[in-house]
């Protein structure tokens, strides 16, 4: 094994007047399963999970137990609050080699003015965690970092503790066979307001043919109950098999595990460097490789989807060149192909400024025309008006940074919240002049796909 130790550092973090000490230790393991070292923190960590993995399967992320919690409900502030208590915890760790640091992973819910009851009435508008126990695999090399924040002043005999669970935790991974578990058992289903969200699609309609707005996304859910209650590492090891084209997240609050497979990037940032996707418009995927193909060309071509898509590629690239140097956008965009559903898809790139972070750039894009409308207030208010329930972290920014900047965030779309023996699946649909709500419907059933799949659950036609 190859160690490294990051030296101890005090910082004073939020507004405690105490210094903490902040303690890393990395080591290098080979043979390790991510969805194994999630599956190992079963007992001792269910509840303070996370799991990431990108597109390209060149960064997977596990983080077990919480080190530190940075969680607010400071609504219109949220991003700022969180970015400033970052920067004051990790602004004097010294580090000794460059290649690996600690990561903040989690999410910002869609909307902090939204408080309608339901599955999210307990969650902070801004989760993140520091993890105790960090896995990263990057281009198949595996790391395992112990995280320790603390005011103790020696704190010698409680590492060296972390140490021994640190080893436990690898050589229960690598040694226990990789479980092979079954889909969960679906014993009913219901789609909560089903008459109002129709409702909603045709009063929306109306309301943008009066040029109240030119877009408004408008979202549904879908209820599961299942025969006993279903685990994390249960639900993840389908939706990593079934979706690996996709970004991949779990993140776990108290008894909710809220998971999904996301198609689109909301920004990434590397080296200074910074990337985001267009992503929308959509049709499904076709039975054979010639509809399939046809499928796709009809997209392509569609003004009400190119409508839609242009929207979201305006704002994007609006946001990235207020914070950069220089922005490359496409003229016309690409299909996304996925396992259920293909999209027009236009990649953005750009140079930060010198100013710019990600997670400004998470402030300012979101919620992009793709999940929320245009123009941006003016659908907000629409949607909370109109769509029957609390979105959470669906259709939010979800994903990691680490002290020097670098990071990525995924729209947390196809995506559904479990908690104990009930799930709740989410998904929604951009709605123009010529929307029709039968249509609308109909979209978020090839939506609800991948996460209802992974559940073992099916729709009745």
């Amino acid at each position: 094994m190859h160690q490294k130790w990051y030296n101890a550092t005090e910082v004073e973090v939020g507004s405690l007047n105490s210094k903490y000490h902040f303690y890393m230790e990395t080591i290098e393991v080979s043979r390790l399963s991510a969805l194994a070292f999630f599956a190992a923190g079963e007992q001792s960590y269910s509840g303070k999970r996370f799991f990431w993995q990108n597109r390209e399967k060149t960064l997977t992320l596990v983080g077990l137990g919480h080190a530190y919690t940075i969680e607010n409900n400071a609504t219109d502030h949220r991003f700022d609050a969180v970015e400033q208590e970052w920067k004051r915890l990790t602004k004097n760790i010294v580090k000794e080699e460059q290649d690996l640091q600690p990561i903040l992973f989690g999410g910002f819910t869609f909307d902090p003015h939204n408080n309608q009851e339901g599955e999210w009435s307990d969650f902070p508008q801004s989760y993140f965690t520091v993890a105790s126990f960090q896995l990263v695999i990057r281009h198949d090399t595996a790391y395992v970092s112990i995280h320790y924040i603390t005011d103790e002043e020696n704190s010698t005999k409680a590492f060296d503790r972390m140490r021994k669970e640190r080893d436990h935790l690898i050589h229960a991974a690598q040694v226990k066979e990789v479980k092979t578990y079954s889909k969960p058992k679906m014993t009913s289903y219901k789609e909560p307001f089903k008459e109002e969200y129709l409702q909603s699609l045709e009063k929306v309609t109306s309301l943008i043919k009066a040029n109240e707005a030119e877009k408004v996304v408008i979202a549904r859910s879908l209820a599961l109950q299942f025969e006993d209650s279903v685990s994390s590492p249960q639900i993840l090891s389908h939706v990593v098999h079934e979706q690996p084209e996709s970004y991949l997240f779990g993140l776990e609050h108290k008894d909710m595990l809220f998971f999904g497979a996301s198609p689109e990037r909301l920004v990434k940032v590397h080296n200074g460097q910074a990337y985001s996707s267009c992503v929308a418009g959509s049709i499904r995927r076709g039975k054979t490789a010639d509809e399939d193909e046809q499928l796709g060309q009809a997209l392509l071509n569609d003004e009400k989807n190119l409508g839609e898509h242009h929207y979201v590629v305006e704002m994007i690239s609006q946001t990235f060149e207020k914070n950069c140097c220089s922005v490359k956008v496409p003229k016309r965009p690409k299909l996304l192909k996925i396992r259920d559903i293909q999209h027009l898809y236009t990649p953005v790139e750009g140079t930060l400024a010198c100013d710019a972070t990600i997670l400004q750039l998470v402030k300012h894009l979101h919620p992009t025309p793709a999940l929320g409308g245009v123009p941006r207030q003016e659908a907000l208010e629409l949607i909370r008006k109109y769509e029957s329930m609390n979105r959470g972290l669906y259709a939010a920014p979800i994903g990691w940074l680490d002290a020097d900047g670098n990071g990525e965030f995924a729209v947390a779309i196809r995506s559904a919240a479990l908690t104990r023996d009930k799930a709740y699946l989410y998904a929604g649909g951009g709605i123009v002049g010529d929307s029709t709500p039968q249509a609308e419907y109909e979209e978020t059933r090839v939506k609800f796909r991948p996460m209802l799949r992974a559940l073992g659950g099916q729709l009745s036609e």
